[in-house]
This record gives structure tokens, sequence and C-alpha cells, in this order.
């Protein structure tokens, strides 16, 4: 008669070979169709299935189609997909990060480009630019900060992963400087709210022409950093293991940080300041698909999507006026990484 340990044993050994990492993949990409789909029915003015459906299907002349067109094309279709975009690059760039730095408490904001991004955005609103001046003075800001944390680590003789996050640290001080700076002379009745508000995150005032803009761009960083996946193994090992199997470390070290960085930029231009989403669905992720970063990366684009859909439904159904969904991420992430710490922090001692 078998052992409890030894049943418990073979059970784990049952569930590893079902859901293998290309399993997961695959659900975590039908969850997040789903999690489209779903989305488009949610709102102040809820659709059916089989209104939604039938839609797709029906011609301009049936009854209610102009009025669907407008609530499903033009209103939530472009949040929806800024969502998905958002939490994809979050997710991403998050856990690029975390395999570059080795350091599983990274997040995107580590080199300072959220803090320059948010400055940029300021900047834009207390000089009256508007439209495409946010987003591009945003993500201009936000690698320009990078570039500086980069350029501060770069003073010493052998620039180390240790001086590339303190010189990340002093450009994130110094962009927060300047923040309040900006927040300080805005206006105070009409600035400076929409700076605080754009501060908290928001997907209800999504640009679609900047969103048209953006998306493709991030479409393609996503897919080439997701790609990457086997460098990023590779670069995981010690520098002399990575030269000796052929891999220049420097060059795809600095090359997945400003392909990290540019995602991360152009999401917080689009969304505004969204915590927690890449710090944390890259555990989920690792929790699922273990490691290796083949398969972490595309699973955490897929979960990050899901999670900021999540969240933007909430921020939309959960009060009568629009929830902010900076707010919606903090609380819902903070609460789901700590049922995480059971599982994750054997890994951190």
């Amino acid at each position: 008669m078998t052992s409890s340990a030894e049943r418990a044993r073979a059970s784990h050994f049952q569930r590893a070979r079902i859901l293998t990492p290309s399993r997961i993949f695959i659900l975590s990409l039908l969850l997040l169709l789903g999690g489209i789909m779903y989305s488009l029915t949610i709102g102040r003015y809820p659709i059916s299935f089989a209104e939604l459906i039938g839609f797709f299907h029906a011609d301009a002349s049936a009854p209610r189609y102009g009025l669907l067109h407008n609530i499903i094309i033009d209103s939530r279709l472009p949040r929806i997909l800024a969502a998905v975009l958002v939490g994809a690059g979050l997710s991403v760039s998050g856990a690029a990060y975390q395999a570059v730095f080795r350091n599983p408490l990274v997040s995107p904001g580590l080199l300072g480009v959220l803090s320059g991004c948010a400055f940029g955005a300021s900047l834009s609103i207390v000089s009256g630019l508007n439209g495409l001046w946010i987003p591009a003075l945003a993500c201009l800001a936000g690698l320009l900060a990078v570039v500086l944390g980069v350029a501060i680590a770069s003073l010493f003789a052998s620039p180390s992963i240790l001086m590339l996050i303190l010189g990340g640290i002093i450009s994130s001080a110094l962009f927060t400087g300047l923040l309040s700076i900006v927040k300080y002379v805005a206006d105070p009745q009409d600035q400076l709210p929409t700076i605080i508000y754009w501060m908290l995150g928001s997907l209800s005032a999504v640009d679609n022409h900047a969103l048209w803009v953006t998306a493709p761009v991030l479409v393609i960083a996503i897919a080439l950093l997701a790609g990457l996946g086997r460098v990023l193994d590779v670069m995981t090992l010690s520098e002399d293991e990575a030269y000796s199997l052929g891999i220049p470390v420097r060059f795809y070290r600095y090359g997945i940080i400003v392909l990290a960085t540019l995602i991360s930029a152009l999401t917080v231009s689009i969304a505004g300041m969204v915590g927690w989403v890449g710090l944390l669905i890259p555990h989920l992720a690792r929790l699922l698909v273990g490691a290796s970063n083949v398969w972490l990366l595309p699973v955490s684009v897929c979960l990050g999507g899901c999670f900021l859909l999540l969240c933007d439904g909430l921020a939309r159904t959960l009060a009568p006026g629009e929830i902010p969904l900076g707010i919606i991420t903090e609380l819902l992430g903070a609460l789901a990484f700590i049922a995480l710490l059971k599982y994750v922090r054997g890994g951190w001692l």
C-alpha cells in the first residue's frame, strides 16, 4: 500500500503532465478572449451576449444597429483594446526587468520610467498642450529618465546591475522632484486636478487617435520582448557563462531594458499611473509555468490583459461614478500579492 506522500507526489506529476506550459498558455489566451467578449457586454448600458453576437452578424439597416455600433465599436472596443495593451505591456516588461536584474521584486518603475512619464504628462498639461502632446511628452520623458539612470551607472568603470538600479533610483528621485515643481506651479482650479486624476490612472478618457497611433508600436514591441525568452533565460546565468554560450550580455541587457522601458512609457502615456501589474502578474505566471522565460513572457502577456480587463470592469461598474483604474489595481493587486506570498516567497530566501 502506497504512503500518502507517494500518492501526493504521483498526483503532482499527473497534474504536471496535464497542465504543461503550452496548455496553460492556450488556456490563458482563451481566458483573455473570453474576457474581451464579456467586457463588451458590461457597462452603464448592459448588452446581452445574444445582442453582441447578433450585432456582428447584422447589417446597418437592422434595428438599434446605430446605438449598438456607438456603444460597442466607438465607446467600449477602444477602451478594452487599451486595457489589454496596457496590462500585457506592463506585465511583460515587469517580467523582463525581473529577469534582467535577477530580482523578483523589480517592477517597470525601477529605472524611473513612471516618474519620468508623470513629469512629461504633467508638463504637457501645465503648458496647455493637449491631444497627442500628452502621451508624446510622457513617453519622451520616461525614456529620458531611463537614459539618465543608465548614464549615471555608466559613470563608473564597470557598470553592474547594482549600479543600474542605483542610477534608476537617483533618476526616479530627480523626476519626482521635477513633478512636484510642476504640481506646485499648476493652476489649482483646473490643471492640478487634471494632473492628479491622470496620475491615479484611468481609461475613461482614452484618446482614440492617440491609441491607434501607439497600438501598432506597442503590439510589435510586446511581441519582440515576448520572443526573447531564451535570451533572458541565458542572461539569468552569470555573465561569464552567458558569454561562453555566445550571448553578448551587455548588448542584450541594454536592448531589453530599452524595449521594456518603451513599452512601459507607452502604457503610462495611455492610461496614466497603473501600479502592481508589472510586479504581480509575472509572479502569478511563474507560479503556473515555472521560471523559464520562454513561456513566462507569453503567459504574462495574456494574464496581464485579463487582470486589467477585470480591474477596468470593476472600475466601471462598482460605483455610480467611475473609480480611477489605479485605485482598483492597487487594492486588488495588494490583496492578490498577499495571497501569492505563501507560494512565491520561498524563491526569494
